[in-house]
């Protein structure tokens, strides 16, 4: 079976809510599937020195300018909630839970979440407005409620995310392809060049590979 392709994200990431438009569409013809993986960015931050964008001096304020104008690039709502950046942890969470039961259930949810966040601009910070959301996508709620609250909630999404550093990941969106990393939304069309190549990106596969063999 063709490995999946890896799509790591955070909630709280609006890159990663036009990455997440856009992902399914650009790959499909590709006929890989693609796995979606929730992981906490602020994890990583702490593993790079690396901070918020939205709150940087000059770039944040350019962020949330570049994020409004690809919205209206892609004809995606966007409409920022004051809390943002928000922690996502209650949502990433729900999406294991549910993806225990239906990766594409999860996979919905997952769309939905960016949607109702970025989309609408709805508060997703706490844990009750999330089992909102996933009553659309569940029966059982009630389960849900009990596994926000177990330890072992907690521990699926540390050690997804420890997974997501070990496997080179410090920001989202964040797609790997058979390991090849590619950060950021702009780039999904380089993933599809690097899937279906032509001569120029060819040559760069195999320059890449001779060269990290030369450092082994």
């Amino acid at each position: 079976m063709t490995a999946p392709i890896e799509f790591w994200f955070d909630f709280s990431s609006p890159y990663a809510y036009f990455a997440a438009n856009e992902i399914e569409e650009r790959l499909k013809r590709f006929r890989r599937p693609i796995l979606w993986r929730p992981f906490l960015l602020g994890v990583a931050f702490r593993e790079t020195g690396m901070g918020p964008i939205s709150q940087a001096p000059l770039r944040g304020r350019y962020a949330i300018h570049d994020c409004r104008r690809i919205a209206g690039m892609l004809d995606l709502p966007f409409n920022l909630h004051e809390d943002f950046p928000f922690p996502s942890q209650a949502l990433a969470r729900a999406f294991y839970w549910l993806e225990a039961r239906s990766l594409e259930t999860a996979t919905n949810f997952a769309k939905a979440a960016f949607a109702t966040y970025f989309g609408v601009g709805h508060d997703l910070r706490e844990p009750e407005a999330v089992i909102a959301l996933a009553t659309e996508f569940t029966d059982r709620p009630d389960l849900l409620v009990e596994w926000l609250g177990d330890e072992k909630a907690k521990r699926v999404l540390r050690e997804r995310t420890a997974e997501a550093l070990s496997k080179g990941v410090f920001g989202s969106p964040f797609v790997l392809v058979d390991g090849e990393p590619f950060w950021g939304w702009d780039r999904l069309p380089m993933v599809e060049a690097w899937l279906e190549p032509p001569v120029g990106l060819a040559k760069a596969r195999g320059e890449l590979a001779a060269a990290d063999e030369s450092v082994r």
